[in-house]
């Protein structure tokens, strides 16, 4: 480096004008700075920031793994020591070396570490490199590693030689993931299940499809929908796990790929403090795996809790993938996941053949002394140089005495194979055995069969070694990360409403900081308030500490996009002297801060009468007429249910051509839309109402969703689209209180199955059906009228019979919820089928009676 610096200085010297030069010696150094910024890039690209295809490491880890396979005894090295034996390799400091050797010992695949490396969960770091050791793994020393496949340069300082690439016959990029930002491009490759590469790699060999999904250390929930196989413009949704422990109590347990207990604390409090989430205290209770307590108020629920942290923290992240890899050592190329693990199975492929091309070299040349030995002792050739005076006669003498024995041999016999039989020992050839010379010529073509036929089938051979790395190393690489389909959440309906909005209807204004003024709800800061106005004109701007509106204000509200529930009955004035006319509409899209006309669009229209209705109310309006010459009706009853639902710009129907002088309303109805149908999605474990999953009915007022759960219990919630369930269940429906259950159970204690017949209880407990004994575990739940349940037993529980079929509503009467129910069997139940026998009758159709000929008509009388 140093000396590119000189070269350097004395070319810039070279380029200074002498004094008193003329201004056409100067050489601009617009283009020598282009050269070096080229340079400059080239260099970190290729030599600092980008992984190789071909081994999935980057420069700095590929020589610390080549200084610590120099260091391998078996034994650990003090970290501090593989950093400066790194050294001789890579010429940029310690603290590089120390920074990445932490990081691969992180990823706990090619370093068996000792001592404290620090811990991705919390982002503690590793202890100093004087405390810690390190040693190859089992796995990088067959897989990484094999000096007679490996092709070796020239260190930086010319004293040694390293690498230009590892043998490694695993897809190792994509298991490991990579990192790193160059000069102009960056680099980002998540990382990727063991196991599932490995079946990745062998699905290609055997020429199947196969898929590739990241998968994280850190668990979590990820959706991957839009991965897009690794490429640019993909990306990767991460979520922390969140439970539910109780109705004040919410546990995260898994973080997100990218995050750390510290930082992911950080961002709630954050949010916390700006006032989006509303948290009592949260508590790290994190060892050896995550554990995070966040503890809520009492007005706080937990289910929009949760969707409020993955709207607002780091509880949820987006991931970017950028494939990039240097490719034959040259170039950065951008290339699919799925094209890597290609390239990388096509690469193990070379190397398995290499190595047994090796092999079979170097077991042929064995033969080949082998038989050479044997054909030298056993004719006694070497009694042929006694008379030899000089060396050259010695090996012609040889040559000459072997030429009649060796027309078998794999090839021509050289003279560096004669002068390796002059060296053999006078004692090796006194105790030679031609038996035992023949055993070892057999084994070593015993051994080169095997390898011709490895050789022969080498995609055979290849599934069968990525088979056995699976077996010795995939034990305990299962994936951590559970794949899932996300909802969208909308961050206006899960935000906390740490505002009090206020209206000045006088001067006009609204906004939370009008604290002396009218109060109209509670909102965040992120909400839009809907402004209506006396003239007519609607406006829906973000909430702001105060902003002015515009005088005659009848109306301010909380504003929420595709709210169609929320209804608005106005009655207004067409003009001075116009008719009377009356609507009613939904405001579902608007553009912010652009005001819009209700009426007709004539001057001089006002607004007579405005209710603002959230599940579409509707009420009867008395409406009084101002006193005309000939008028002889003065009141008149209108109801607005019998008024259509229309578009906000609908100029609406005639109340009246006369003036009007007063209304009132005279009842209130309840709402005119259709009841509100739920869907429940399986994939994503969520209620919507767009039409996704499946269809759980049409819901009203006071209807709930009853859910039964595989540990024995069922709970009702309200049909509210943030609702989170538990784990594990069993059926979700609509209640139906008039339903009678039928529950087949394994009592743990009494080790004997009952079956139990009763009326589900309405409350909001968890409602256990069973018995909470431990061992304790549901088999069977129905709302079958009649169920009939057939038994079929595990013989070796003593069953004298296969099984046995039982009429649940004749074996036991509807009783209590918290009845044990009666003893079914004592025997192990292999299967249980239930079958419905109740057909309920069909209605008869008086209007369609048959009349056959010849029959009596049926009288009327």
């Amino acid at each position: 480096m140093s000396e590119e610096i000189n070269q350097n200085e004395d070319h810039e010297s070279n380029n200074v004008p002498k004094e008193g030069g003329a201004l056409g010696q100067v050489i601009p150094v617009s283009g020598l700075y282009k050269d070096w910024f080229l340079d400059y890039a080239s260099y970190v690209i290729l030599e600092r920031a980008v992984p190789a295809l071909q081994d999935g490491l980057k420069p700095v880890q590929r020589r610390i793994l080549h200084s610590m396979d120099d260091l391998d005894d078996g034994r650990y090295n003090k970290v501090a020591n593989i950093i400066g034996h790194t050294m001789k390799y890579h010429p940029h400091g310690d603290a590089s070396i120390g920074d990445a050797l932490v990081q691969l010992g992180q990823k706990e695949l090619l370093i068996d570490c000792q001592g404290n490396w620090g811990n991705i969960l919390t982002g503690d770091s590793a202890a100093a490199p004087r405390y810690i050791e390190a040693r190859l793994s089992p796995f990088a020393k067959e897989v990484v590693f094999n000096p007679k496949t490996t092709d070796w340069q020239l260190s930086y300082d010319g004293r040694n030689r390293e690498p230009i690439n590892l043998p490694v016959k695993f897809p190792l990029l994509l298991a490991q993931g990579a990192e790193g930002i160059a000069v102009g491009m960056a680099c980002k490759i998540l990382p990727h299940n063991f196991n599932e590469l490995i079946d990745a790699s062998v699905s290609y060999l055997k020429g199947k499809s196969f898929t590739l999904v990241p998968d994280f250390p850190t668990g979590g929930m990820a959706d991957v929908s839009n991965y897009n196989d690794g490429l640019r413009g993909g990306r990767v949704r991460v979520r922390a796990k969140i439970k539910k422990e109780d109705k004040r109590t919410l546990s995260i347990v898994e973080i997100p790929f990218g995050t750390n207990t510290s930082s992911l604390i950080e961002s709630i409090i954050k949010a916390n403090d700006k006032g989006k989430i509303k948290i009592k205290k949260i508590e790290d209770n994190t060892a050896e795996h995550v554990e995070i307590l966040v503890h809520l108020h009492n007005d706080v629920s937990p289910d929009q809790m949760i969707d409020a942290l993955y709207a607002f923290t780091d509880c949820e992240m987006s991931l970017a993938p950028n494939a990039a890899v240097i490719e034959n050592n040259e170039k950065p190329n951008f290339m699919s996941v799925s094209e890597m693990l290609k390239r990388a199975t096509d690469g193990t492929v070379a190397l398995l053949k290499l190595e047994l091309e090796i092999r079979l070299n170097e077991l042929q040349e064995q033969w080949h002394f082998s038989s050479l030995e044997k054909i030298f002792i056993e004719n006694r050739i070497y009694r042929d140089i006694e008379e030899c005076e000089t060396w050259e006669a010695v090996l012609s003498a040889i040559d000459k005495g072997l030429k009649p024995h060796t027309k078998h041999l794999l090839r021509e016999v050289t003279e560096e194979d004669i002068v390796r039989l002059t060296e053999i020992k006078i004692k090796r050839i006194s105790k030679f055995d031609s038996f035992k010379a023949d055993e070892a010529i057999n084994k070593l073509e015993d051994a080169i069969a095997e390898v011709k036929n490895h050789l022969a089938h080498l995609i055979d051979y290849a599934i069968d070694y990525y088979q056995n790395i699976k077996k010795k190393y995939g034990k305990g690489r299962e994936r951590k990360t559970e794949l899932r389909q996300f909802d969208t959440i909308e961050a206006t309906r899960v935000v906390v409403s740490n505002r009090k909005l206020y209206v000045d209807r006088e001067e006009g204004f609204v906004g939370y900081g009008l604290k002396k003024a009218e109060f109209v709800d509670d909102c965040s800061d992120i909400d839009d308030v809907i402004v209506f106005r006396r003239n007519g004109s609607m406006l829906v701007s973000k909430v702001q500490d105060k902003a002015f509106f515009g005088k005659d204000i009848i109306h301010v509200g909380i504003w929420k996009k595709g709210d169609d529930r929320t209804i608005y009955n106005m009655v207004y004035q067409d003009g001075k002297a116009g008719p009377s006319m009356m609507k009613r509409f939904a405001v579902t899209s608007i553009t912010r801060d652009k005001e819009y006309d209700l009426t007709a669009g004539s001057p001089g229209s006002k607004v007579l009468y405005f209710t603002a209705n959230p599940n579409g109310e509707a009420e009867i309006l008395n409406v009084l007429l101002r006193p005309r010459p000939h008028l002889k009706k003065l009141r008149l009853e209108i109801n607005f249910a019998d008024l259509a639902i229309k578009g906000r710009g609908a100029k609406g129907n005639i109340l009246t051509k006369h003036l009007i002088s007063k209304i009132s309303q005279k009842e209130s109805l309840g709402s005119t839309l259709d009841a509100r149908e739920i869907w429940y999605d399986d994939t994503v474990k969520r209620l919507n109402d767009d039409e996704r999953g499946r269809s759980l009915g049409k819901f009203r007022g006071n209807d709930k969703i009853l859910v039964v759960y595989q540990k024995g219990y069922y709970k009702l919630y309200e049909p509210t689209l943030t609702t989170h369930f538990d784990e594990g269940i069993f059926i979700i429906e609509k209640f139906d209180p008039s339903k009678v259950a039928t529950v087949v159970y394994y009592d743990g204690k009494r080790e004997n199955y009952y079956l139990k017949r009763f009326e589900l209880e309405e409350n909001d407990k968890e409602n256990y059906v069973i018995s909470e004994e431990e061992g304790s575990e549901m088999t069977l739940f129905t709302f079958d009228k009649e169920p009939k349940l057939t038994m079929k037993f595990d013989k070796r529980s003593g069953a004298k019979v296969d099984e046995e079929e039982v009429l649940a509503h004749e074996f036991i009467a509807v009783k209590g919820m918290k009845a044990l129910g009666n003893k079914l069997t004592g025997y192990k139940i292999k299967e249980l089928i239930s079958e419905e026998t109740y057909v309920a009758p069909e209605p008869e159709d008086e209007g369609d009676t048959e009349v056959k000929e010849g029959e009596d008509q049926p009288s009327l009388f």
